[in-house]
């Protein structure tokens, strides 16, 4: 395991992303999050767009987990070998791409594209929404594994929080990989639940960096008391 990817083992690592039309969709706020992360003891950063990535690479001393979404459907998180290379030369220690079969945008499948990204020297995570789009990833080499699209491709029900079904059956089958757990990880109970399962690590984004999102849990928690 290379050891950029070991020293996550255990770790926390917090997602800075803003959707097009917010108010905080700029990458210098990006950067002031991602740093405040950090200084919280995030691990890592993981963020989208190649402005996001260079200014956030800028601003913290952790390594960067980069990806770069392209339209709304089918896959659209890092959908070509271009966008993987380009996230890389804006400075992401490590990209992230979707892992599932579905066509990819160059028509490369996910396990070619790996291929050439480990050949120019890269480390590539691989979001995965089945244990079948993880298998696929482990066979391909993929330096991590994480369950970022489960509940998202079709594959799988939408859980309400983690899908630690998933992770446990992914950890189970494949032990010697870096296993992270990404998505719906809104408290710090989910997160622990998500160790206790077998993570090498956690992923949040929406429960420390999306305050729209937080501000509508309290409000409906009080208005619904």
């Amino acid at each position: 395991m290379h050891e950029l990817i070991e020293s996550l083992r255990g770790k926390l690592i917090v997602s800075v992303q803003a959707y097009p039309g917010e108010p905080m969709r700029h990458p210098e706020t990006m950067a002031q999050i991602a740093r405040a992360a950090q200084i919280g003891g995030a691990a890592a950063i993981r963020c989208q767009g190649l402005a996001d990535i260079s200014a956030i690479k800028g601003r913290v001393e952790v390594p960067v987990i980069g990806l770069w979404k392209e339209g709304h459907e089918g896959v659209y998180i890092t959908p070509s070998l271009r966008h993987a290379r380009a996230c890389i030369m804006a400075g992401c220690d490590i990209v992230a791409i979707d892992a599932t079969s579905r066509p990819r945008l160059d028509g490369r499948t996910f396990a070619e594209t790996c291929q050439i990204l480990h050949e120019e020297s890269a480390l590539v995570m691989a979001d995965c929404g089945s244990f079948e789009d993880a298998k696929a990833a482990y066979e391909a080499g993929a330096d991590i594994i994480s369950t970022t699209l489960a509940g998202y491709t079709g594959d799988r029900e939408k859980s309400v929080g983690p899908d630690l079904e998933l992770l446990k059956e992914i950890v189970a089958a494949y032990p010697d990989a870096a296993v992270i757990c990404e998505g719906r990880i809104h408290t710090p109970q989910d997160a622990v639940e998500a160790m206790n399962a077998g993570a090498f690590a956690v992923i949040v984004g929406t429960g420390i960096t999306h305050p729209t999102s937080i501000t509508t849990w309290f409000k409906d928690a009080v208005e619904k008391r």
